[in-house]
């Protein structure tokens, strides 16, 4: 195996780039500039000591603690649980939201071996008992997995004082009700909401 073939293997690995992605990554990169090879190998050398999780929410960061953590303009009284540190960006892009994160690091999966405890559900609990959370919206996806942790941390949180939600789901915007499939449409009708 050649060194091209084995960058394009490496690119394959990455989440939701395939086979043909990954060769025309590895030509393009062929071609590209050999200073912005060079700054790229770097990011990437250095990624892993760089960025970590913020030991408060669970949110990538270079600093002691993230950016969304440190902001006082934060509404403090709600946390949002989302899966993945990568799903806190996504939350954050659309602007709506203005509370605080906490990051479990993955959803229930018994087929995969992951277990609540191998989750920060402990974190979570102490979080919501330190401080003056009145209401936790859980945003894991809506999978069997995103479904079972949802319930899970409904059961949880049930004993504690505070405000349980789950962020709707149903028919994107846009969206024709003939390409919806019947677990989607099933959710919208329980989800409707007075017009």
């Amino acid at each position: 195996m050649n060194t091209l073939e084995e960058l394009t293997q490496s690119f394959a690995r990455l989440p939701g780039i395939g086979k043909k992605s990954a060769s025309r990554i590895a030509h393009y990169l062929l071609r590209a500039d050999k200073d912005f090879i060079l700054r790229f190998s770097q990011q990437i050398a250095v990624l892993q000591d760089k960025v970590h999780p913020c030991p408060e929410c669970g949110v990538y960061t270079e600093s002691a603690l993230c950016d969304i953590c440190l902001d006082p303009l934060r509404d403090r009284s709600v946390l949002c649980v989302v899966e993945q540190p990568q799903d806190a960006d996504t939350i954050e892009a659309s602007h709506e939201f203005k509370g605080l994160f906490h990051v479990l690091g993955g959803v229930i999966a018994p087929l995969e071996g992951i277990g609540p405890s191998q989750l920060s559900f402990d974190k979570l609990l102490e979080r919501i008992k330190n401080s003056r959370i009145q209401e936790v919206i859980i945003a894991t996806n809506p999978t069997v997995e995103g479904d079972t942790t949802a319930l899970y941390l409904q059961k949880l949180l049930s004993p504690v004082e505070v405000k349980v939600t789950r962020l709707a789901s149903g028919l994107p915007v846009g969206g024709d009700l003939e390409y919806a499939d019947r677990l989607t449409l099933a959710r919208s009708f329980r989800g409707r909401t007075e017009f």
